[in-house]
């Protein structure tokens, strides 16, 4: 495809190799099972493994007629891990293509697909050049890492025609569907605040570390791409990259897509009128962290308020929970989190609307993956539970919490121009700054 000579470069070839078949055969998966033939086969290669990337591999291991050709990081000591894991798993790991360029797997014409696993502020550029490659692809969430990349990110999937899913695997999960069937049913009377909270007490504020040598094995500046060039920091690397702004947003991109996902649905909402946030550092101001480890955003709609409240190293959340969602109307609360919901009934109520705990049952993960591989084969974008029309949606509504806190202002936004009304915090905050000779496509 000649799409792809615009983007693929020269990078290290770790190792080489073709497919691998799942040593994973589940019954729970037996609809996909089909005669297997190279033709029906859908090879995935994956980028960036360390965390929801190694996740998402095992799922997609577990649908049958699903094969692993390549894995990408920029990472050699995580690449070595994640080949010795498959090799306990009883994979001939002998086929597997290994990179460390993304781009590189891009070019090999036996990839179907590809997991994108990366920090956040790769995950809008390797989706797009993803679909410029002719390939499917499961991107995680938060899609985008700013509100342009989040549209332009739609805008590619439209053009060049692929199946994108976002990693919001609860969409799959069977007892959040039923309890926003629950809430749609109207029991609940007129529902006038949405809550959406996380406490993340198994998580406390980063210590301060010094600048230290690059790890051996690590490419760092091509795990920089588009961010800041910087001198290289542990704290900044792997899973605590999501505490600082160049590259992810804090736990209300972290964690916020997934629970403001929810109360959108269930209130069967778009993007408010009006923004504030209120927080800051207030767990240990003196922490190397700069997203703020306590945070309250109010988005105000027309006919109800939802509510974003996040705080790390606490657990003690609301409803006696550390997470979760509570639609709050006349004659009762419903409370949803990954456990499962309940219905609290107002006392004054006559209506009775009491429902007992609703226990979750399944795995979000592995039907998500389901999910994702039915509308591959089906070629149906429609098929699938978290288009990335879907995920751009809630990662737009969480930089807009991001951005008001950053800004200090309750901010109004545009429908019509999908825009905020104030052109001096669109210029500052609605498109990610690039850096190192990277741009953001034009779609």
């Amino acid at each position: 495809m000649s799409s792809r000579r615009n983007f693929i470069r020269q990078s290290a070839l770790v190792a080489g190799g073709s497919m691998f078949a799942s040593a994973f055969q589940n019954e729970a998966f037996g609809l996909f099972k089909q005669p297997g033939s190279p033709a029906n086969r859908v090879n995935i290669g994956a980028i960036g493994i360390n965390g929801m990337g190694w996740s998402n591999i095992k799922a997609a291991l577990k649908v049958p007629d699903v094969a692993i050709t390549a894995l990408c990081d920029v990472d050699r000591q995580v690449i070595d891990k994640r080949l010795a894991e498959l090799a306990d798993m009883k994979i001939d790991t002998s086929g597997i293509r290994c990179y460390t360029d993304y781009r590189q797997l891009l070019d090999q014409k036996e990839v179907d697909a590809v997991i994108i696993g990366t920090p956040d502020h790769w995950h809008a550029l390797q989706m797009i050049h993803a679909c410029q490659a002719g390939k499917d692809v499961y991107v995680e969430k938060p899609v985008g890492n700013s509100i342009t990349e989040c549209r332009v990110m739609v805008a590619a999937q439209q053009k060049y025609g692929r199946i994108v899913q976002a990693g919001q695997w609860q969409r799959s999960q069977q007892h959040f569907g039923d309890a926003i069937r629950f809430v749609h049913s109207g029991q609940l009377g007129n529902i006038r605040t949405v809550k959406s909270w996380c406490y993340l007490d198994w998580k406390q504020p980063l210590e301060k570390k010094p600048d230290s040598p690059v790890p051996p094995g690590v490419d760092y500046k091509l795990w920089l791409g588009p961010a800041s060039d910087r001198p290289f920091n542990i704290n900044r690397f792997h899973f605590t990259f999501r505490w600082f702004w160049d590259y992810a947003g804090g736990l209300m991109t972290d964690w916020g897509v997934h629970l403001l996902d929810y109360a959108l649905m269930g209130m069967k909402a778009d993007t408010p009128r009006s923004i504030a946030s209120l927080g800051g550092k207030f767990a240990k101001p003196d922490s190397a962290d700069e997203t703020p480890d306590t945070l309250m955003a109010l988005y105000e709609f027309e006919n109800f308020n939802l509510i974003w409240d996040h705080a790390i190293g606490i657990g003690n959340g609301n409803y006696g929970k550390d997470h979760g969602i509570a639609f709050i109307g006349n004659n009762g609360t419903l409370v949803l989190n990954r456990g499962g919901w309940e219905v609290l009934e107002e006392k004054k109520n006559s209506s009775k609307v009491v429902v007992p705990f609703s226990k979750s049952s399944d795995n979000g993960l592995d039907k998500h993956w389901i999910n994702f591989i039915g509308a591959v084969r089906s070629r149906k974008s429609e098929d699938l539970n978290c288009p990335i029309e879907a995920g751009a949606s809630i990662a737009t509504l969480a930089q807009m919490g991001n951005i008001a806190y950053r800004s200090g202002r309750k901010l109004e936004w545009d429908r019509a121009a999908g825009r905020f009304r104030d052109n001096e915090i669109n210029k500052k905050y609605l498109s990610a700054s690039y850096h190192n000779g990277y741009a953001l496509p034009k779609i």
